[in-house]
């Protein structure tokens, strides 16, 4: 609960912390597009020193630095000095737990912008993207691969951050062959294939990705373990896998498409194969966590996509030809198993 000098905030003071929540995360975002905290990896530094190395005004940089310090990204010290936090080590570039271009990838118009359609879209239930930007999302990354970069230095992040402790809390042991539908960059195979040595591995996504990719499957010393190949999974996907691994990719899209790509996975796979959903699961009670219903809120605006609670995903694995076997937890994210029905 938000206080003011010991006090219980009124609600019309907490209904302004949160009305003006976007400019917090506007100061974020500025601070990992500058690179601030990537200048203050070797230690404190004054304020004059900063703007010159970042090519910034000195006083506009003070008053970003200073509102960053009352967040708990640096801290100030005598002499307009800043440190960095544990908080801030966060916006490193080469910090084991960055997420400096997610962080950049929220303030881009592609995702930001679009929430200004939220009105819309509630009143509609169509994604807000097509009107605020005049194509599709993946058209739009197609068009701007320097936003389609970002993206996916910022998925790969989520992929060590976020969705790790999901695939550690998994037994892979047994699996053969394991196919990354929609896999990015490979920072997800790359970590899967380091937990089951035994597994060979297909990155598989869109021919402009796979261009790009494999870097994390050669930082992890698996690249001889696994091949990229570049399709549409609304086509068809690599066959013959023991394991279809989608991470946060059913929840970009509604019902339709999304059992297009889950039965393109089941005719695809193996005889005993199955389907790996990593998805941040909505509980089916109120009790959800609040990340995940603005999750859930940004894929109804970026590209018509939800979160959907176990049952909903249970729903759309049967009509898909799927059945599902069990849901692992492992934080934000889970591990949803399915089988073919």
């Amino acid at each position: 609960m938000t206080q003011v000098d010991g006090e219980q905030a009124s609600p019309a003071f907490r209904l302004l912390t949160l009305a003006t929540a976007s400019w917090m995360a506007s100061a974020v975002s500025a601070a990992a597009e500058l690179g601030v905290a990537d200048q203050l990896a070797a230690g404190p530094r004054p304020v004059a020193e900063l703007a010159e190395a970042l090519g910034t005004h000195p006083p506009s940089l003070y008053r970003l630095l200073r509102a960053g310090s009352d967040i708990g990204l640096f801290e100030e010290r005598v002499g307009q000095e800043f440190a960095l936090t544990e908080l801030g080590e966060a916006l490193r570039s080469d910090s084991p737990s960055s997420l400096r271009n997610f962080a950049r990838w929220v303030a881009l118009p592609a995702d930001r912008h679009t929430w200004d359609g939220l009105v819309q879209s509630v009143r509609s239930g169509r994604p807000a993207f097509v009107d605020v930007h005049g194509e599709e999302v993946w058209e739009h990354f197609r068009q701007r691969p320097e936003v389609a970069e970002i993206f996916d230095r910022a998925m790969d992040e989520l992929s060590r951050q976020v969705i790790a402790p999901a695939i550690d809390a998994y037994d892979f042991a047994g699996v053969r062959r394991i196919v990354d539908v929609g896999g990015g960059h490979g920072a997800l195979l790359a970590q899967v294939l380091t937990a089951a040595p035994q597994a060979y591995g297909v990155l598989f996504d869109q021919p402009e990705v796979i261009e790009g990719a494999g870097q994390p499957l050669i930082e992890a010393a698996v690249r001889d373990r696994s091949e990229l190949v570049a399709g549409d999974f609304f086509v068809d996907v690599p066959g013959d896998g023991d394991a279809y691994l989608l991470s946060n990719i059913i929840h970009d899209w509604d019902d339709e498409p999304a059992r297009q790509i889950l039965a393109n996975c089941r005719d695809a796979m193996a005889p005993d194969g199955r389907v790996l959903l990593v998805e941040a699961v909505l509980p089916d009670d109120a009790a959800a966590a609040l990340t995940v219903k603005l999750m859930d809120l940004d894929m109804l605006v970026i590209s018509g996509g939800r979160q959907r609670t176990g049952a909903q995903l249970d729903a759309l694995c049967q009509q898909s030809g799927l059945k599902l076997d069990r849901i692992v937890g492992g934080g934000l994210c889970s591990i949803v198993e399915a089988t073919r029905a």
